[in-house]
């Protein structure tokens, strides 16, 4: 879905190459029209749905550089696309929570433990260029860093994991998971970082070359992908795997046969988020 979305956010420039290319009128255009052959004069562009490059004519030529630039910034959008796919879910088959707090049936506070982006998405794509090798560094360095300033924000405000916990009969509750997976968006969570507008100055302004080829228009596509992807799996994530068990204080039995779980502690095994 997402190559899809990138390549959409990028074609909705409707970049017309070469650039600043018109059609020479007066002696400079029966100049052009005799320059070429008949067969180089009408030729087929890139077909490619929807299009990231129109050519300005059926010219060889521009079809030609139409046709390289569709096949240059097309495999890149896929492979970084690919490449941060595979690093999300690498990081949600390991992340963890840890730290919560349980008073009842509800585990408050801890933390979400996750491995780095940054190292994860170069890996996946390595560069083909010292200039292609730019903006793979830039933009896994800003999401990245991104995602994990986000991953610090997120803390349970009180959600009622284990029901049962109300009311223990045991003196001590072992661990138990949570039995009804619970909506990802109860967390606490400042999303604010992912933004595609935040990421894209951030990206724009770590490269720092006003002249990169569509440099600005590969980040939008990138980062809008991105977001749009993000909302989604933020809405449809559920939490499972959350192991809680503590003491029950206020077990005092034969006088009072059930009480809550107290100052226990609650975590997720790996792979609970899905």
């Amino acid at each position: 879905m997402m190559k899809q979305l990138a390549r959409l956010k990028f074609s909705q420039n409707q970049l017309r190459v070469p650039q600043g290319w018109q059609m020479p009128s007066g002696s400079a255009g029966s100049h052009w029209g005799r320059a070429f052959k008949p067969e180089e004069k009408s030729t087929v562009p890139d077909m490619t749905v929807p299009p990231l490059f129109t050519a300005q004519s059926t010219n060889k030529y521009h079809t030609d550089q139409q046709k390289k630039l569709t096949e240059i910034f097309g495999g890149f959008i896929d492979s970084m696309c690919d490449a941060i796919c595979a690093t999300w879910q690498t990081w949600q088959s390991s992340a963890t929570m840890v730290g919560l707090v349980i008073t009842g049936p509800v585990g408050m506070g801890g933390m979400v433990q996750g491995p780095p982006w940054t190292p994860q998405i170069m890996a996946q794509f390595p560069p083909k260029s010292p200039q292609q090798k730019k903006y793979i560094d830039v933009m896994a360095n800003v999401i990245g860093t991104s995602w994990q300033t986000y991953q610090s924000s997120i803390t349970s405000p009180g959600i009622p994991f284990w029901p049962m916990f109300a009311a223990w009969a045991l003196a001590v509750a072992p661990m138990t998971p949570n039995p009804a997976p619970m909506p990802f968006m109860m967390l606490t969570q400042v999303a604010v970082p992912l933004g595609a507008s935040m990421m894209k100055q951030q990206m724009v302004a770590q490269l720092g070359d006003p002249k990169a080829h569509y440099a600005n228009e590969l980040f939008d596509a990138i980062t809008d992908a991105f977001e749009k992807c993000f909302q989604i799996w933020q809405t449809t994530t559920m939490i499972t795997k959350v192991m809680g068990t503590g003491p029950v204080p206020t077990f005092a039995p034969p006088y009072v046969p059930v009480g809550p779980v107290l100052g226990g502690v609650g975590t997720m095994a790996p792979g609970g988020f899905v």
